[in-house]
């Protein structure tokens, strides 16, 4: 029984995982509670850290460092760690399933600045530091990788054993190749792979992330992310050769990826592909597709043919090319359950037909977040008839005459299944208290909402029978969460 009671504590404490305060507040309950507690907190300690906070896990480390450690750095001058007159209860780090090394470098290069410390003398702390961290007595689920990173980790006693596992890699094309070699020949079990593609030189530095890709056995999730790239995209002579650079580039990474086209089913980038890679995943269920630069028009030319993707059910984009989306729409087998076409200039007309090309194309439709124009209200109320699965609808409003018209179809012509709404209302001014109150009185006997709206003065106007939740709109927020 005291069995079952622990791992029924275990799956409520990991439903809170990411209340820290409740985690916090029931660790000195009793043992067995800590016991479990911690190695959830621990699991990835770095997401709690702050730059007000991070010299408490400087203390942790301190704590764990062996005498032999601590002698090593004294014998070196290093002076900045604590005595400690007991061990620690736990052995935290090797809890772990996350090593940030980025926050890592970030926390020593900030400890040992004040002390005015060689290069020399800071990567011996690294070295103690990192040996600390890598042993076999840890596995690493996630790893994340700064820029510029050139320590040999794979060499550490107790990596292979460390490393074997590690399902999430997020590095920087900058990451010295010899470390990424040595960890493709570990690393052979990465689903999930964020790959930062940093233009300065990045051609310089391929073979070792194309080793990497390559070793990997089953990539499910992709993330190319572009930085640097307003100096690719510009169209002067003089920069012709860094847009060279990116785009070659691309090509190795897309042909290396392409090799994975069947196992891969989500994929990001944020510049257009260099290659024919969409048209290759063929499983493929959630695609993203943004721009780095909004002044720039981009070419996804990779649609254009009338790409096929049966099985995606998530879109998400901000591209302006209308006829390349509305293709992508249209063929994709009636499976999308998610789009999201973020806020960008839609004409009458392009917004008429990408409004048409989801209600024809897309019966299974359960969220939607669009920009809207209040002249195409007869489409949208075409796509609320034939939608009737749609679940959740995040407005963009690019102007607001006739509101109370859109606020009175949507009564009238919501599917039953409709109840959450997001109104990201650009001009405030043109929205009396009055449209919004007869808004929400025309809903009542339906499915109570739950409601985001860009701050204003509405919450006298609430009745909690029609509305079951009620927050402001977080633009940053996720798009299919209320």
């Amino acid at each position: 029984m005291s069995k079952l009671n622990r791992d029924i504590l275990y799956l409520i404490f990991e439903e809170l995982q990411d209340d820290i305060r409740t985690l916090y507040s029931s660790l000195s309950v009793n043992k067995t509670w800590c016991e479990i507690i911690v190695p959830i907190l621990w699991k990835n300690p770095w997401k709690y850290l702050t730059d007000k906070n991070d010299y408490l896990l400087v203390d942790v480390i301190n704590s764990h460092l062996s005498e032999e450690s601590k002698n090593n750095l004294i014998i070196h001058g290093i002076n900045f760690f604590k005595p400690f007159s007991q061990k620690p209860l736990f052995n935290y780090f090797s809890f772990c399933k996350h090593l940030n090394l980025s926050s890592i470098d970030k926390i020593i290069n900030s400890t040992t600045f004040k002390f005015y410390y060689s290069e020399s003398i800071i990567s011996i702390i690294k070295n103690e530091i990192y040996n600390l961290f890598i042993n076999e007595s840890t596995k690493f689920t996630h790893l994340y990788i700064p820029q510029h990173f050139d320590y040999q980790i794979h060499l550490i006693p107790g990596a292979k054993h460390c490393f074997s596992e590690i399902m999430f890699l997020s590095c920087n094309t900058r990451v010295n190749d010899s470390v990424l070699i040595g960890l493709a020949g570990i690393c052979q079990s990465i689903k999930e792979l964020e790959l930062f593609v940093d233009l300065r030189n990045s051609s310089k530095n391929s073979y070792g992330i194309i080793k990497l890709i390559d070793a990997s056995k089953k990539l499910i999730d992709v993330r190319l992310l572009t930085i640097n790239a307003i100096f690719s995209l510009c169209t002067y002579p003089i920069l012709n050769n860094l847009y060279y650079i990116e785009e070659s580039f691309h090509i190795i990474l897309e042909n290396s990826l392409m090799k994975h086209a069947h196992t891969i089913q989500y994929f990001k980038i944020n510049t257009p592909p260099a290659t024919k890679i969409l048209s290759t995943l063929v499983n493929l269920k959630r695609l993203e597709l943004n721009k780095i630069d909004h002044n720039i028009k981009l070419k996804f030319n990779g649609l254009e043919n009338n790409i096929s993707l049966p099985s995606l059910q998530i879109l998400k984009t901000d591209i302006f090319q209308i006829n390349t989306l509305r293709n992508l729409i249209v063929n994709t087998n009636g499976n999308l359950t998610k789009i999201s076409i973020d806020y960008i200039f839609h004409s009458e007309t392009d917004n008429e037909n990408i409004i048409k090309a989801i209600y024809q194309s897309c019966p299974n439709l359960m969220f939607l977040k669009l920009v809207f124009r209040i002249e195409n209200i007869l489409e949208l109320e075409k796509l609320l008839i034939k939608c009737q699965y749609l679940n959740g609808f995040y407005f963009n409003i690019l102007n607001l005459l006739d509101l109370d018209k859109l606020f009175e179809m949507l009564t009238r012509s919501s599917p039953t299944s409709l109840f959450k709404f997001k109104f990201n209302i650009i001009s405030r001014e043109q929205i009396t208290p009055e449209i919004f109150k007869l808004f929400i009185n025309n809903w009542k006997g339906r499915h109570p909402m739950l409601l985001q709206i860009t701050p204003y003065e509405y919450t006298d106007l609430f009745d909690p029978e029609i509305i079951k939740r009620f927050d402001y709109l977080r633009i940053n927020s996720e798009d299919f969460e209320w």
